[in-house]
C-alpha cells in the first residue's frame, strides 16, 4: 500500500516538507486511543535475533539511522515499526536553523537522497527535555552529538563535551560525528590528532562515571584506506566501543539521474542505494583490521533484504537505515528482520 499510494502522494510534496508531514501524522495517529497497539501489530519485527553488543541488549539488529528524528519529536514510538534501535540528532549544544532550503532532494531514479541539512536541530536543552519525559521500553536509544556551526574546530571538543554531559543519564550510548559533509570543516576533524583530542576528553568524561556509557565514533565513506587505518588506531589508542559505518557521501558518481540535474541540487551528502558497494566495503576493511570481537554498525545503502544480509556478513554486527525507509515506508525494519532471520 505504501509503494503504490503513500509514496506518490509524499513525493509529490517537497522532501523535507514530507518529512515533516509524515511526522506530524504519525504523531497524531499515535494519540488515538490504540494508535501504538494497531501499528505494533501492523508493524512488529519477528523475535528472536536478540544480540547483546558493548553491554547493551538489542531486541533486533535493525535501527533507525541519525538525521531522522533528530530532536526526539517521536523518539519511544519508532519501536512500534519494528526497530531495535533508534538514534537520535545529531545535536548540537545551541540550537540551529541548518542550511538555507531547499536541502533535502529525492533521486527517484537511483533510490537515493541528497541532503545539506546542515545539523538543523532544535539543541540539546530541547533533547534533553524530551529524553526525560520518555519511556522507551526495550528500545535502545542512543544519540549522535556535532558541534555548532559557528564554533570554530580548535574549540569543537567543548561543544561534544556539553551535548555528552547533558544527555548521559538519558541515552544507552554516543556517536561522535565529524563525518557530516554538510557543516563546513567538519570532516577535517576526523583528521588522526584533533579526534583523538575530542575521543580522550569525552573518555575522561565517560570513565568518570559509576556506569560509562558505550562510545562509538560515525566514520564519512569517502576515506581511503591509509585514513581508515589511522581511524583503526585512533579507535583501540581512545578505547572506542564501536565505529559507524558510513556516513553519506560527496561523490556523484555512478548516478541515473541526469547530471544536470544533480548539478543543480548542489553540495549534500549522497545516501541511498549509490552508497551500497562503497558502505559495505568499508564495513569488510574495518572489519577485517579490528578483528571479530570490536563492534561495527553498517549502515549507507541498505535497501532490501539482501543489502541488510551482506552487509552482516562484510561484518556489521547491527545496522541502521534511512533512505531505505524513506523509499520503502512503514513495513521496512520488520522486513529486514524477517530477511535477516531467514538468513
Amino acid at each position: 500500500m505504501y509503494k503504490q499510494f503513500l509514496r506518490p502522494l509524499l513525493f509529490n510534496l517537497s522532501a523535507e516538507d514530507a518529512h515533516h508531514f509524515s511526522f506530524s501524522s504519525l504523531k497524531n495517529y499515535l494519540m488515538l486511543p490504540g494508535g501504538g497497539a494497531i501499528l505494533n501489530a501492523m508493524f512488529q519485527a519477528p523475535q528472536g535475533l536478540e544480540k547483546e553488543l558493548f553491554g547493551l541488549k538489542f531486541k533486533n539488529p535493525v535501527g533507525l539511522a541519525a538525521g531522522f528524528d533528530k530532536d526526539a519529536i517521536l523518539a519511544e514510538n519508532w519501536k512500534y515499526l519494528g526497530f531495535g534501535f533508534v538514534e537520535l540528532g545529531t545535536v548540537t549544544p545551541k540550537p540551529q536553523e541548518g542550511n538555507p532550503k531547499p536541502r533535502l532532494f529525492r533521486l527517484p531514479k537511483d533510490k537515493a537522497v541528497i541532503n545539506r541539512m546542515g545539523f538543523n536541530n532544535q539543541g540539546v536543552d530541547a533533547l534533553e527535555r524530551r529524553l526525560q519525559k520518555m519511556n522507551k521500553g526495550d528500545l535502545i536509544v542512543g544519540a549522535n552529538i556535532g558541534k555548532n556551526k559557528v564554533t570554530p574546530n580548535e574549540e569543537a571538543v567543548e561543544d561534544y563535551k556539553i551535548c555528552f554531559s547533558r544527555l548521559f543519564d538519558y541515552v544507552d550510548y554516543f556517536v561522535v560525528n565529524v563525518s557530516s559533509p554538510n557543516t563546513p570543516g567538519l570532516r577535517s576533524l576526523q583528521e588522526k590528532e584533533p579526534l583523538t583530542k575530542i575521543l580522550n576528553e569525552l573518555q575522561e568524561i565517560n570513565h568518570s562515571k559509576s556506569k560509562p556509557k558505550p562510545l562509538l565514533l560515525k566514520i564519512a565513506p569517502d576515506l581511503e584506506n591509509e585514513q581508515l587505518d589511522d581511524v583503526v588506531e585512533v579507535s583501540q589508542d581512545t578505547k572506542l566501543s564501536g565505529l559507524i559505518a558510513t556516513n553519506t557521501t560527496i561523490s556523484r558518481s555512478g548516478l541515473t539521474t541526469h547530471g544536470e540535474e544533480v548539478s543543480a541540487m548542489g553540495n549534500g551528502g549522497l545516501s541511498g542505494k549509490p552508497l551500497t558497494e562503497r558502505a559495505t566495503e568499508v564495513v569488510s576493511y574495518l572489519r577485517s583490521a579490528l578483528g571479530d570481537d570490536f563492534p561495527l554498525i553498517g549502515v549507507g545503502g541498505i535497501m532490501n533484504g539482501e543489502d541488510a544480509k551482506q552487509r552482516m556478513k562484510a561484518g556489521a554486527d547491527l545496522i541502521q537505515v534511512y533512505t531505505g525507509f524513506i523509499y520503502e515506508g512503514p513495513a521496512f525494519a520488520k522486513q529486514l528482520v524477517e530477511a535477516l532471520k531467514r538468513g
